[in-house]
C-alpha cells in the first residue's frame, strides 16, 4: 500500500514502465512514425499500466471484496485516453464505474486505486461513479458529457459497461438539442480564451480555433446528433463528404504529430506553438528552399491550411446538426417569399431553391448575385446554400490572372465593395469558399501566409480581411476618422485597396512596389476606369507612408510635409490613405493603433489637407509658420527683454512652434528665459486625448555632456515607455527637450505626485550626472531564454538617410525591443560624437523602429564621410548585440 514517502511496488514498476515507454515512443517519433501511431501505442501501454495498478489495488483487499471488485465494477478510459489519442505527457482520464449499492463497500478500493494512479506522477483525472451519477452529471456539465462520450472499457464487468453505454447514448439522443447548445457554448468560451481566429501566430494546437479540439467537437456532435463519433462512420452516414473526411484525417495526423513533437521537446505537456518552436519544427521538417518564403513560413502555412480545413468542416457539421425550431418550420413558408425564382427570403435567412442551386454551382457571378440579394434584404445566407457553393467551387479549374473577369462578375464584385454594411463578413465568406481567389488570384498566395516578425498577429489573408473590417467600422466612428470615411462618396476603391494592400508579401521584392503592380493588373482584370486603377495602385504603393511620416519625422517641417502633399495630390486620395493607414494599424493586432498614433496620423492628415487645399503647398507651409511666429511675437510683447524674445521666436524649430497652444509655447519660453545657467527644470502634463504624459525639460548645453541619453536612461529606469522625443537646441545655448511617454505603472492619468517624482529625477540626472549606467527593472513578461532564437532570426538593421532633412542625417535602428535598448542606442550615439535633434521612438508596423535626426557634435551638419558612417553602423550593431547577449 502507498503511505508517506514509500511507494507501492506496483507504482514503482509503473513509473519505470512509463519512462521506458516514453523513451521508445520518442525513438519511434524521431524515426518518422505517424502521430496517430505514437498516440495509439502510448494509449495501449497506458492500458497495461492502469490494469497493473488496478490489480495491485485489488490484491490488497480481503477476498470477498476482491471478488466483488472483479465481478461488479469496471475501469473506464475516457477523453483522449478513451480515443487512444494520448500525447507523451497528456493527462490520463479514468473512471471507476460501479453499481450504486456497492459504493460504500468499494470505497477502500477506490482510495487505493486512485492513489496508485496519482503516485505515478501523471496528471490524472479520476472519478468513481455509479451509472446514474455519471448520467446525471453528464447532462449538467459539457466537459463531463464530452469526456464520457469517448468512454472505453479497460477491464471489468462488460455487462455493466455496455448497459451504461446504451443508457448514455439513449440519453444523448433524447436531449440532443440542449446538449448541442451546451457543447457549442463551451467551445466558444474556450476559443475566446485560446484564439477565436485560426490565424493566430502563436496558436494553442489543442484549444485554438481549427486545432485538435475542433476535431474532437466534430466527434462529440456526431455522437450527440447521429449516434456516431468516428469520422469514418460519419462519412458513411453522409454527415461528412469523402473529401471532408480526407482533409480531417490529414489534419488530425499533422496536429497529433506536432503535439507529440512539442511534448518530447519540452519533456512535459506543452500545447503552445511559440515562435522559437516554429523555427525548430520548421528546421526539423526540412522544407525545400522557396524564394521569398522562409522555412518557418512554409511550416506555418501548412499548419494554417490544416486548421482552416478543420474550422470549416467543424462549422459545417455544427450548422447542419443544429435543430430547426418548430415554429420556423411552420412559419417560414408563410413569411418567406421567392426572389426571381432562385431564392427564398425568410425572416432570418436567404436560401437557394433547387433552380438557384443549379445556377450557383461553379458560377462566381451567381454567388455574387446571391450576396447582393442577401445584402439588399440584410439576411444571412443559409448554411446548406453555402455548403453547396463550397463543394462546387472545390472542383473548379484555376483561373488565368492576366485575363479580365466576365463583365457581370466585375460589376457585381464592385457593387459588393461599394457598401460597408456586410462587406467584411461577405468577403470573409468568399475567401473561405475560394470564390475570392477566382476574382483576385493573389489571395491564393496570401492564404495562410505567415509574416514571421514580432509585430503582426495574423497571417496575410487574415490581416487583409481584418483591414477591410476595420475600414468599414469607421462608418460608426464618432471622431475625425468617422467624419472622413463618411465623407467619401464612393468607397469601393478604398475597400479594394484595404483588401489587397499586403498581397505582395511572401516574395523577394518590396511588397508595396509589387503590390502596386498587382493593383494595376487587378484594375484591368476588373475593368476599372484608368483613374481608379491609378488610385488603387497609389494607395497600395503608399499604404505605409503616412505611418512612417507621422511616427518617424517632424510633420511640422515643410521639407517633410510639402513633398508628401505633392505625392498625395488630392483631398480624396489623402482621405482614403488616412483611413487605410488607421485600419492597417488596427488589423496588425490588438492595441497597435493607440490614441497616440491615431492623433499623430490625424494631425498629419489635417495639416496635409490644409496644404493640398491651397494653390501652393510650399507657400502655404511657409505662410503657416510665418503666421505662428507673428502670433507668438504679439503675445511676447507683454514681457521685458524684447531682443531675447525676438531672437528665440525667429529661430524656433517648427516642432516647437506648434507644440501646443500659443499661450503654452510662450509660457514655456518664459520659464527658460528665467532659468539660471548650469540649472535644469522639468515638468509633466497628461494629455488625455492621446493618453500620454508629456515631460518637458529645459536647461543649457553646458550643464553636462550627453543630455539626451541621460534623460532617456532616467525615464526608462522609471518605467516610462517613450513614444517620441524632441531634442531642440535654441539660441544662447538653451535646450528644450520634450518626451511623450506612457507610464507603465499607471492606467490613464498618473498622479501629480508621480509626475513630480519623474520630473525631479530628470532634473537630478542633469544637475548631478553620473557615468554609471542606469538600472532597468525587469518586467514580468521579459522574454524567455529560449525565445532568443526568434530575436536572432530578426536581424538588427541600421540605416542612414541624407536626402530627406536639410541639415541632419536621419538614422533609423530596426531592432527587437527590450529593456535598455533605447538607452544603449542613445549612449552609443553620444559615444560616437553625434548630437540628436529629433527622435521618434518605438513605432510598431512591420518593424520596431527608433529614428534619430543626428548631426556631427563638433563640426555640425550631416554625416557624409563613408568611413564615419561605417564606424557608427558597426558600433551600434555591436552594442545592441552585447545587450541581446546580456553583456554590459
Amino acid at each position: 500500500m502507498s503511505s508517506g514517502l514509500r511507494l507501492h511496488p506496483a507504482v514503482i514498476a509503473a513509473k519505470e514502465r512509463l519512462t521506458e515507454v516514453r523513451s521508445k515512443l520518442r525513438s519511434q517519433h524521431e524515426s518518422g512514425s505517424l502521430g496517430v501511431q505514437v498516440c495509439t501505442h502510448f494509449a495501449e501501454s497506458l492500458d497495461e499500466v492502469v490494469l497493473d495498478l488496478f490489480h495491485a489495488a485489488v490484491a490488497d483487499l480481503d477476498e470477498p471484496l476482491r471478488q466483488l471488485a472483479v465481478a461488479e465494477s469496471c475501469v473506464v478510459a475516457h477523453s483522449g485516453f478513451g480515443r487512444r489519442e494520448m500525447a507523451p505527457f497528456s493527462d490520463i482520464d479514468v473512471m471507476f464505474l460501479h453499481r450504486a449499492a456497492d459504493e460504500e463497500r468499494l470505497a477502500p478500493l477506490v482510495r487505493r486505486f486512485s492513489q496508485h494512479l496519482y503516485d505515478t506522477g501523471m496528471e490524472v483525472g479520476f472519478a468513481a461513479r455509479h451509472p446514474k451519477q455519471a448520467l446525471q452529471l453528464a447532462r449538467q456539465d459539457a466537459t463531463i458529457f464530452t469526456a464520457l462520450s469517448e468512454a472505453r472499457l479497460v477491464t471489468g464487468n462488460t455487462e455493466l459497461f455496455e448497459d451504461f453505454r446504451q443508457k448514455y447514448s439513449r440519453q444523448a439522443r433524447w436531449h440532443w438539442p440542449a446538449l448541442l447548445h451546451t457543447l457549442e457554448t463551451a467551445r466558444k468560451e474556450e476559443r475566446s480564451k485560446f484564439g477565436e481566429t485560426v490565424f493566430l501566430l502563436e496558436p494553442n494546437i489543442k484549444r485554438s480555433r481549427g486545432a485538435l479540439r475542433d476535431i474532437q467537437l466534430i466527434r462529440w456532435v456526431g455522437f450527440t446528433r447521429y449516434g456516431e463519433s468516428d469520422p469514418e462512420a460519419l462519412m458513411r452516414a453522409g454527415v461528412l463528404t469523402k473529401e471532408e473526411f480526407k482533409r480531417l484525417r490529414n489534419a488530425r495526423d499533422f496536429l497529433l504529430w506536432l503535439r507529440n513533437d512539442l511534448h518530447f521537446q519540452a519533456d512535459k505537456a506543452n500545447d503552445l506553438l511559440e515562435r522559437h518552436e516554429q523555427l525548430r519544427v520548421a528546421e526539423r521538417r526540412k522544407y525545400p528552399k522557396q524564394e521569398g518564403l522562409l522555412p518557418v513560413e512554409q511550416f506555418m502555412r501548412e499548419y494554417f491550411t490544416h486548421t482552416s480545413a478543420v474550422r470549416e468542416i467543424a462549422g459545417n457539421v455544427c450548422a447542419n446538426a443544429a435543430p430547426r425550431q418548430w415554429w420556423r418550420i411552420l412559419t417560414d413558408p408563410l413569411f418567406s417569399h421567392q426572389f426571381e425564382g432562385d431564392y427564398r427570403i425568410g425572416p432570418n435567412t436567404i436560401y437557394a431553391t433547387g433552380r438557384g442551386l443549379k445556377k450557383l454551382r461553379g458560377d462566381t457571378s451567381q454567388v455574387l448575385r446571391l450576396l447582393d440579394v442577401a445584402n439588399l434584404y440584410n439576411k444571412r445566407v443559409d448554411q446548406k446554400t453555402w455548403q453547396a457553393i463550397r463543394l462546387s467551387m472545390a472542383t473548379q479549374p484555376p483561373v488565368d490572372a492576366t485575363e479580365p473577369v466576365p463583365d457581370d462578375v466585375a460589376k457585381r464584385f464592385l457593387s459588393l465593395l461599394s457598401t460597408p454594411g456586410q462587406l467584411g463578413a461577405s468577403l470573409r465568406r468568399l475567401h473561405e469558399l475560394r470564390v475570392l481567389d477566382r476574382i483576385i488570384p493573389a489571395m491564393s498566395h496570401a492564404r495562410g501566409l505567415l509574416q514571421f516578425n514580432a509585430y503582426h498577429r495574423y497571417t496575410v489573408d487574415e490581416h487583409s480581411l481584418r483591414t477591410v473590417e476595420a475600414v468599414a467600422s469607421f462608418q460608426q466612428h464618432p471622431g475625425t476618422p468617422g467624419q472622413v470615411y463618411r465623407s467619401l462618396h464612393d468607397k469601393r476603391i478604398l475597400h479594394l485597396a484595404a483588401l489587397i494592400h499586403d498581397l505582395g508579401k511572401g516574395y523577394v521584392e518590396d511588397h508595396s512596389e509589387l503590390g502596386s503592380r498587382q493593383a494595376i493588373q487587378l484594375g484591368k482584370r476588373l475593368r476599372l476606369p484608368l483613374f481608379e486603377t491609378e488610385q488603387l495602385s497609389l494607395l497600395v504603393l503608399k499604404h505605409l507612408r503616412m505611418s512612417h511620416l507621422a511616427q518617424q519625422h517632424d510633420i511640422n517641417n515643410a521639407q517633410v510635409i510639402v513633398p508628401f502633399a505633392a505625392e498625395v495630390g488630392s483631398p480624396e486620395m489623402l482621405k482614403m490613405l488616412y483611413i487605410l493607414t488607421l485600419a492597417d494599424l488596427t488589423a496588425v493586432g490588438p492595441g497597435v493603433l493607440n490614441d497616440w498614433k491615431q492623433q499623430l496620423l490625424t494631425d498629419l492628415y489635417e495639416h496635409t489637407l490644409t496644404l493640398i487645399s491651397s494653390e501652393s503647398p510650399a507657400a502655404q507651409a511657409k505662410q503657416r509658420q510665418k503666421a505662428q511666429r507673428e502670433e507668438l511675437l504679439l503675445l511676447a510683447e507683454r514681457y521685458p527683454d524684447q531682443p531675447w524674445w525676438q531672437e528665440q521666436i525667429a529661430n524656433l524649430p517648427s516642432c516647437c512652434l506648434f507644440a501646443g497652444p500659443s499661450e503654452q509655447v510662450i509660457g514655456e519660453l518664459d520659464r527658460l528665459r528665467n532659468l539660471p545657467h548650469h540649472q535644469a527644470m522639468a515638468w509633466g502634463r497628461y494629455i488625455p486625448q492621446r493618453d500620454v504624459v508629456e515631460y518637458t525639460v529645459g536647461t543649457y548645453e553646458e550643464i553636462t555632456p550627453g543630455i539626451f541619453h541621460r534623460l532617456t536612461g532616467t525615464l526608462t529606469s522609471l518605467r516610462q515607455q517613450i513614444l517620441s522625443a524632441e531634442i531642440n537646441t535654441l539660441r544662447r545655448g538653451l535646450v528644450l527637450d520634450r518626451f511623450y511617454v506612457q507610464d507603465q505603472d499607471a492606467t490613464g492619468a498618473p498622479s501629480t505626485q508621480r509626475m513630480d517624482e519623474v520630473s525631479q529625477a530628470l532634473e537630478s540626472a542633469l544637475k548631478n550626472p553620473s557615468d554609471k549606467p542606469p538600472v532597468f527593472r525587469k518586467l514580468w513578461h521579459e522574454r524567455k531564454q529560449e525565445q532568443q532564437a526568434v530575436v536572432k532570426h530578426l536581424p538588427t538593421r541600421v540605416t542612414f538617410d541624407n536626402t530627406t532633412a536639410e541639415n541632419s542625417t536621419i538614422l533609423a535602428v530596426f531592432a527587437y525591443d527590450r529593456m535598455g535598448l533605447l538607452y544603449t542606442i542613445t549612449r552609443t550615439l553620444f559615444d560616437v560624437n553625434l548630437s540628436v535633434s529629433i527622435s521618434r521612438i518605438g513605432t510598431h508596423l512591420d518593424q520596431v523602429v527608433d529614428v534619430f535626426y543626428v548631426t556631427d557634435r563638433e563640426r555640425g551638419g550631416k554625416i557624409t564621410d563613408p568611413g564615419y558612417l561605417a564606424h557608427i553602423h558597426e558600433r551600434l550593431l555591436a552594442e545592441i548585440e552585447n545587450l541581446e547577449q546580456g553583456a554590459p
